[in-house]
């Protein structure tokens, strides 16, 4: 009866997809990869919002740019982070996409410290979504990469994403703590530094060569398709 219990055949599909990943070379390393390798992103969106309204922006404003000028960066950051994992191996398209992410926490430090000017909030939101964008699809093409047991590839995937979301709905709880003791413009800055950790695994990562299977994969692909 058991055997039939829905609840019993995920918690076995979960562990056997879970048991064959962790097979991998580098397998604890790269699942903290997947950890941090958005948390400079993920810091700072979950702050956006309380920040523009706290620096005196009105509700209406913050939403309009948002949806205006803020989703079509969004758009265009989608399209260029496909690109971009198109044009070069994965883990130098991952290092430009998570510097870019980085960066792009500094247009906050400097908007804080300018005050209310809806110019300069339309720039920072575009900048914000265009790299999170484009860092989202290039780390979406990464997990997707990871997972190539036949048997498993749906649920490892499933696993990783989840995983990829524990910055977010774990260790972001404290960034409200940290911006009220650092200020704006120093909290904005840390989120940036926060991308050195990720950023530091992805350069010890391709050191031991974890990409060169990958990449392998994605050069046998692109000739295929040429040809």
């Amino acid at each position: 009866e058991r055997e039939g219990n829905p609840l019993v055949r995920f918690y076995r599909a979960a562990y056997a997809a879970f048991a064959d990943f962790l097979s991998k070379r580098d397998a604890l390393l790269i699942l903290l990869f997947v950890v941090l390798y958005k948390l400079t992103d993920t810091f700072a969106g979950v702050m956006t919002g309380p920040f523009v309204l706290a620096i005196g922006f009105d509700k209406a404003s913050y939403a309009a740019i948002v949806k205006g000028v803020g989703l079509i960066a969004s758009l265009l950051g989608g399209v260029a982070g496909g690109l971009l994992a198109r044009a070069m191996p994965l883990s130098r398209a991952l290092l430009v996409a998570g510097v870019l992410q980085a960066l792009a926490n500094f247009t906050f430090s400097w908007l804080a410290s300018i005050g209310v000017n809806h110019t300069a909030l339309a720039v920072a939101i575009s900048t914000e979504n265009f790299t999170s964008a484009v860092g989202t699809v290039v780390f979406i093409a990464y997990l997707s990469a990871l997972c190539t047991s036949p048997a498993h590839t749906a649920t490892q995937f499933a696993l990783l994403t989840a995983l990829s979301s524990f910055g977010r709905t774990t260790l972001a709880a404290v960034t409200g703590f940290v911006a009220a003791a650092t200020g704006w413009v120093v909290f904005f800055a840390l989120c940036a530094a926060a991308a050195i950790p990720g950023l530091a695994l992805l350069w010890l990562l391709t050191k031991r060569g974890d990409f060169r299977e990958i990449e392998e994969k994605e050069r046998v692909a692109e000739a295929a398709s040429t040809a």
